[in-house]
């Protein structure tokens, strides 16, 4: 069998892994918010399927993006950026020969992870209504695909059980265990509902582990130092950007619709044309500007 084909971002992201540190995770869902979290410091972000189908298409998570429209939006994202990437990959998009094509298509578009799920199709937002998962065969079958495409294209594998909320923490511990055990490089359960059921699950499953750090939804909302404390490897900040970038536009926007001034509330010009890019932008342009040439005499035609 022949070696996978490289990933650069993949090999980042084990290293990051590697270092044993919780790594913060804050969730773009485009190129722009992308930028902003690579500038604020971050070591890695993840095209959240939330955050990403909202902004796209201006819907709700719940299937309506497919493969193709999710594999354009994270091109268009790691165009912008350094620091590695996962994306969400749903169900796979399919049987099993689906997911293998979904992720060996975000391996070789550049994506350092790719997160595949056991809800049934279509799928729903975590901490939304009306998910429901897949039996354990399917659910394992998605993730053996997933490794064996892995094999062709590197990539981490990000695997994510949704079983907690319909049948209880020891069936979402009982799969998270054996996406382990058939590859899985990272584990996500969804929806622990307890600071105590944080722990038992990352005492109880040998992969790293992610806490999903949504505000407003069913788990705690802890502080970094403490889920590194209880074993988590990665905290995902799935809708903070889009959540605060939405409820800025909607006060700037209400205020223009009263007559309202909305400057106090918005990013000044200088700033806003350097964190997009204009700046640096210049600086090469000037780069490439031909020196004064002198004046040449036309040439006479014979």
């Amino acid at each position: 069998m022949t070696d996978p084909r490289p990933n650069p971002m993949a090999d980042r992201l084990r290293a990051l892994l590697a270092d044993d540190a919780l790594i913060m995770m804050p969730c773009c869902f485009d190129a722009l918010s992308a930028k902003l979290i690579q500038q604020a410091g971050f070591d890695l972000t993840f095209l959240s399927g939330f955050a990403a189908s909202a902004a796209r298409i201006g819907a709700p998570d719940v299937g309506l993006m497919s493969y193709g429209e999710v594999r354009d939006q994270a091109r268009n994202v790691l165009e912008g950026i350094d620091i590695p990437m996962m994306v969400d990959g749903d169900t796979g998009y399919g049987n099993p020969m689906n997911v293998e094509r979904t992720v060996e298509g975000f391996a070789r578009a550049g994506c350092a992870g790719v997160m595949i799920e056991d809800q049934i199709a279509p799928k729903r937002c975590g901490h939304t209504a009306g998910k429901a998962v897949v039996d354990r065969e399917e659910a394992y079958d998605r993730i053996r695909a997933a490794v064996a495409a892995r094999g062709r294209a590197d990539i981490l594998i990000k695997a994510r059980t949704d079983a907690r909320r319909g049948h209880g923490l020891a069936e979402a511990i009982t799969r998270a265990q054996m996406f382990a055990e058939l590859g899985a490089d990272i584990v996500f359960i969804e929806e622990p509902l307890s600071v105590d059921e944080m722990r038992t699950l990352c005492s109880e499953v040998d992969a790293p582990m992610v806490a999903n750090m949504l505000e407003g939804g069913q788990t705690p909302i802890l502080p970094p130092a403490q889920l590194a404390d209880l074993g988590f490897a990665i905290a995902a900040y799935p809708l903070t950007c889009l959540s605060a970038s939405m409820r800025a536009m909607t006060g700037a926007l209400a205020a223009l619709k009263s007559g309202e001034d909305p400057s106090g509330a918005l990013m000044p010009f200088d700033e806003l044309r350097r964190t997009v890019g204009f700046d640096d932008y210049y600086a090469a342009e000037a780069r490439y500007k031909s020196a004064e040439r002198p004046q040449q005499s036309p040439r006479k035609t014979p």
